[in-house]
């Protein structure tokens, strides 16, 4: 089934019942941080549901008052064998609730524990309107105009049908750079990641996904407001930052930041999403799509940082080889 098929039916299902109250969505990783437009956009659009953005191992133990027939929860596993994610799909489908269901791999044990399975885009040739942070974002936009209405309806589907080629033309936009940050900062022991807005889990993806996991590099994502309450006493000229400016709302924010890191930093590489495009996309609509355009570019860094240091990105020292 179709998106606007699949929420159709639940929303017409859950009349019966009360209607939808809430929305969660559940997740570990990568995967999670892939929700996170999706969570920001229900909690700045809809004036009637509730959101919730939960790692999978906590929605389990200690699962949200809301959870049952009223409610949606959206899970994802790109694997669809992510143990803790296939268990907080049968703890929500116990409570009655309707579990959505976002794999790269339909024949999975995922796929026998959720009522609706959608599959997404993903590798080096994939359409980035179909991946997974735009189908998880497409859902929560689908459910708001299904429940309650949304004004941008159209603009964000126009987004949608420009992301690819934006995204793409930015990727080659930055190679260069790419390899030259990658050629700088391969002996480094420490980067840390900076953003806001709906784009935050592009950077705490990089920090926690690639950085940390894929690189052995120490890393923390840090907010461009929380920044100046706490993290910013570590700022000098040695200290390497990867920051993002969204396009948006929450620019003047990550502007902010950037501002203090040109005069008191010496190290850090700034992606801007005005400068690599994002602007055709409507301004009423922007702030959704700066984390596809940011966590896409990051891949080129990615690519280039671990061919320099010669470190490629599937070597893993526990996951997936030792229990856990």
């Amino acid at each position: 089934m179709e998106i606007k098929s699949i929420i159709q039916e639940i929303v017409k299902d859950r009349q019966k019942k009360g209607g939808i109250h809430s929305i969660y969505f559940v997740a570990c990783g990568g995967s999670l941080a892939s929700f996170y437009p999706a969570k920001v956009f229900v909690e700045i659009e809809s004036k009637k549901l509730r959101c919730g953005w939960y790692n999978s191992g906590e929605f389990i133990h200690n699962p949200p008052a809301g959870l049952g027939e009223n409610s949606v929860v959206i899970v994802a596993s790109h694997r669809g064998n992510t143990p803790e994610t296939i268990q907080a799909a049968k703890t929500a489908r116990k409570a009655g609730s309707p579990v959505i269901a976002l794999t790269w791999i339909p024949d999975s044990e995922i796929s026998k524990n959720c009522d609706y399975l959608l599959g997404y885009t993903y590798g080096d040739d994939k359409d980035i309107a179909g991946e997974k942070t735009m189908v998880g974002l497409k859902l929560a936009v689908e459910l708001v105009h299904q429940i309650e209405g949304y004004k941008h309806y159209e603009k964000f589907y126009d987004g949608v049908s420009k992301i690819d080629a934006i995204v793409k033309k930015a990727c080659k936009q930055v190679e260069k750079r790419a390899e030259a940050f990658a050629e700088n900062y391969k002996n480094e022991n420490l980067i840390y990641t900076i953003g806001s807005g709906p784009s935050w889990g592009s950077a705490y993806i990089e920090c926690i996904c690639i950085l940390m996991e894929m690189q052995w590099i120490n890393s923390s994502c840090i907010n461009s407001g929380e920044y100046f309450h706490g993290p910013f006493e570590i700022t000098d000229a040695n200290t390497v930052f990867m920051i993002q400016i969204a396009e948006g709302k929450t620019r003047p924010v990550d502007e902010r930041a950037l501002k203090f890191l040109k005069q008191y930093a010496k190290r850090y590489e700034v992606l801007d999403a005005k400068e690599l495009g994002l602007s055709v996309i409507d301004a009423d609509v922007i702030d959704y799509f700066n984390h596809s355009l940011f966590n896409n570019v990051f891949n080129v860094y990615n690519h280039k940082l671990a061919d320099a240091r010669q470190h490629p990105l599937t070597t893993r020292r526990y996951m997936w080889k030792v229990e856990y």
